[in-house]
């Protein structure tokens, strides 16, 4: 009696780690590796904009909602454009006369997220940024669980620290380097920038997983174009006039802005893709290792110098965000998004599995019922015990 309470209680603390039922080869599946490499091209892509950056603050130019503003209008060219050429509800007036102010809160969360952040390296230093960012993965887990109803379990947690000490690990690394240097003209301020950012991007995420994966990814990219090209386009008006007119526009500042551009819009449009895949919370995850790309690119075009630690850190990040996808998570939100605008039918490959995936999951996690072919296949061998 006492070894059935036993094994029934391991099978509990088993269930709730996410643990339960589990060997190799349901980890380690194609799909999870597929979530491992769009997420390192996200990566990759934050790493293009990193670097345009550094070389627009190298030529004196210092205009982020300029460069915003770009990518935004991008996505209403062509994204908004699509939504304006439906027709019946999913037209682009229909959609604002009953959501509008849900996309207004969206856009505007979006576009102050990407300005405060940039705003806080006049403030604060490089390591604080790198630190405080990362708060933005505990408060989406926060959001999600209460307005995305997003069960996680204790792996998630696990993996999440672990992802954290990866960060930790960059951050001592770049320490070591010298690479904390930045103004520290009001730290409080800076940092008080970072956190607001990362509430902020938070909110715009979680905006996003509910929207692609309830409604589509269209619609999404869609408002998200018309609304940041609004809200950008008057914050330029007000605080960025002076900074554009000072411009010395040429070849090599017109190509880092298209660069910039084109790697934030390929950003914003492939990121919705892996979001309906895995969860807002395991894409922030994964775009930890953007710095880390962005540090392996200085060690060539900057001249950084090499540590051991970024390797140790890239390693223990991906780690981390392996244990995070690897058990899945629960939502009791459904899942209704369009099948005309789909992720599925631009990208059919990466997307095919997440049905089956999902029901498997849930597979696992339900307790096994003996059937009656169970049971005559057991008999013969009580028989012989006897």
């Amino acid at each position: 009696m006492e070894g059935h309470e036993e094994e029934r209680l391991c099978g509990k603390w088993r269930f709730a780690c996410g643990l339960y039922r589990y060997n190799l080869r349901d980890v380690f599946t194609w799909r999870l590796l597929k979530t491992i490499l769009m997420g390192q091209v996200l990566s990759l892509l934050i790493c293009g904009t990193a670097v345009s950056c550094k070389y627009l603050a190298l030529a004196e130019v210092e205009t982020p909602m300029l460069q915003s503003f770009f990518n935004y209008v991008l996505l209403l060219l062509v994204y908004t454009t699509i939504l304006c050429t439906r027709k019946g509800d999913r037209n682009i007036l229909q959609i604002l006369k009953t959501k509008w102010w849900k996309y207004l809160v969206m856009g505007l969360a979006d576009v102050e997220a990407n300005y405060t952040v940039v705003k806080a390296y006049q403030f604060t230093t490089l390591t604080s940024i790198q630190l405080l960012d990362c708060f933005v993965i505990p408060v989406l887990m926060v959001l999600s669980w209460f307005f995305l109803k997003t069960r996680y379990r204790l792996v998630h947690f696990v993996a999440v620290v672990v992802c954290l000490f990866g960060v930790g690990a960059m951050v001592g690394a770049d320490i070591l380097a010298g690479r904390e240097k930045g103004s520290t003209s009001d730290v409080v301020l800076g940092d008080g920038l970072v956190l607001l950012s990362a509430v902020l991007y938070a909110v715009s995420n979680v905006c996003q997983e509910y929207t692609v994966k309830n409604l589509s990814r269209i619609e999404f990219l869609g408002m998200m174009g018309l609304f940041g090209t609004l809200i950008s386009g008057i914050h330029l008006v007000v605080l960025e006039t002076r900074a554009v007119a000072a411009i010395k526009w040429d070849f090599h500042i017109s190509m880092l802005f298209a660069v910039y551009a084109l790697c934030m819009y390929a950003l914003y449009s492939f990121m919705p893709v892996v979001v309906k895949m895995t969860s807002a919370t395991a894409v922030n995850l994964s775009l930890l290792t953007a710095d880390l790309f962005s540090l392996f690119c200085g060690l060539f075009l900057f001249h950084y110098t090499f540590s051991t630690l970024y390797i140790i850190s890239f390693v223990v990040i991906t780690v981390g965000f392996v244990m995070f996808n690897a058990v899945p998570m629960y939502s009791a939100l459904p899942e209704s998004g369009s099948s005309d605008d789909d992720p599925a039918e631009a990208f059919p490959d990466l997307t095919a599995e997440s049905s089956s995936d999902r029901l498997l999951s849930e597979g696992r996690d339900a307790p096994r019922t003996e059937t009656p072919e169970d049971a005559a296949a057991l008999r013969p061998k009580a028989e012989e015990d006897l």
